[in-house]
């Protein structure tokens, strides 16, 4: 392991292959798997559809680049736009270059408007990436510091609070987009009001700003919708994805309607691997396995099997006074608990399953869109179990 930089505080345990909602380590063990490698594996592992669709199209045809046309991306796009609403795409690799995309689409959309120094509002608490510029953009003081000097353009706002906005808006003329989450998945699984969310579409347009969405984790079913915004329901103008897009295949999306969709010409902005043929057939098959298996729906009733369940075990043992509440929508679920949980997830991973903690105190649960009731029912006695011990 020494030849790996310490980014990572890795757990002890390495993972051999996977079915379903389990993984299996180099000692045949098995693990409910909570977390789906960050919001990513929705359909699961070794998915028959993803494998067939993986191999088939690694025999025909991996990578040509964006200088041709490429059928499987010009499909994707297509079925993207029917599930989003949207009208165009823009493909890369990750959640942060599809945020990096936006990023620059918005100061691109102020400049066409002779706006010398384009400003985009992000929240507190948010989290858009790692790059400088989504780095700076994430509401996290402890990821930013030590790469100083950041990226300038963004002033940070409060979550929920409208009148931050308007406020922002009276001072600063140079505002031209607000970059926010639906639901913040780092910041602890706190969602946006639909009331704040509508609000916030009002103000837009008023001001001839940009509603840009990062549905990186959101999206893709999460939430028990195709796109949280969907539940609200409120359109945005620009809105980016990635994570379960492609089940473990790096694919990112930023897709915008109207005028937002025509603001990048030839040129000005691109990707080598963007969009490969290889990444966007496995996402099609993930898109249209999401749309005709109804997961949508199934994250929905799923969701709330996890927290009944999580309630009735926590009420039967006594702990919930060490509750706080249970956030999120769908398979995106955040319990906070009254205190700091740090040795939770080595906790979880004794009793063969896996989660995530974030913001100290919040349990995050992103299982696979495809956990039936009797997987989500043992999910939530392992969490009450381990929340009591």
């Amino acid at each position: 392991m020494a030849t790996l930089m310490p980014t990572y505080a890795r757990l002890p345990v390495t993972f051999t292959h996977g079915e379903g909602v389990y993984l299996y380590d180099s000692k045949g063990e098995r693990y409910l798997d909570a977390i789906a490698g960050i919001g990513v594996n929705c359909l699961g592992h070794a998915h028959p559809a993803v494998t067939s669709t993986i191999t088939a199209q690694a025999g025909k045809l991996i990578h040509t680049s964006n200088l041709y046309h490429i059928e499987t991306q010009e499909l994707l796009a297509d079925k993207l736009a029917e599930v989003s609403g949207m009208d165009a795409c823009l493909f890369g690799n990750s959640g942060a270059e599809a945020n990096e995309a936006a990023i620059k689409l918005a100061r691109l959309y102020g400049h066409q408007r002779d706006i010398k120094k384009p400003t985009i509002i992000v929240l507190e608490k948010a989290f858009h990436g790692r790059t400088l510029a989504t780095l700076t953009a994430t509401g996290n003081r402890k990821i930013q510091a030590g790469f100083e000097p950041l990226v300038p353009g963004f002033i940070r706002a409060p979550l929920n609070d409208i009148d931050a906005l308007k406020q922002i808006a009276k001072s600063n003329p140079d505002v031209v987009a607000i970059l926010m989450e639906p639901i913040q998945g780092e910041g602890g699984i706190r969602e946006a009001d639909a009331e704040y969310l509508r609000a916030v579409r009002e103000l837009c347009d008023q001001k001839s700003w940009l509603m840009m969405l990062d549905e990186v984790q959101t999206g893709n079913g999460r939430t028990g919708t195709y796109f949280a915004y969907q539940g609200v329901p409120v359109t945005p103008d620009v809105v980016t994805t990635a994570k379960g897009l492609g089940n473990g295949v790096p694919i990112g999306v930023c897709l915008a309607r109207g005028g937002a969709a025509q603001v990048f010409s030839s040129g000005q902005h691109g990707s080598t691997y963007g969009g490969n043929p290889l990444a966007c057939a496995t996402a099609l098959t993930v898109v249209n396995t999401i749309t005709e298996q109804k997961l949508c729906a199934n994250a929905q009733a799923m969701g709330q099997i996890i927290r009944d369940t999580l309630l009735e075990q926590l009420s039967a043992q006594g702990g919930l006074d060490k509750l706080v509440e249970i956030r999120g929508r769908g398979l995106m679920l955040g319990i906070e608990l009254n205190e700091d949980c740090p040795g939770l997830v080595e906790q979880a991973l004794a009793k063969k399953v896996l989660i995530n903690v974030t913001a100290g105190n919040t349990i995050r649960l992103l299982p696979p869109l495809i956990i039936n009731e009797t997987q989500a029912r043992s999910l939530g006695c392992t969490v009450a179990d381990l929340i009591c011990q």
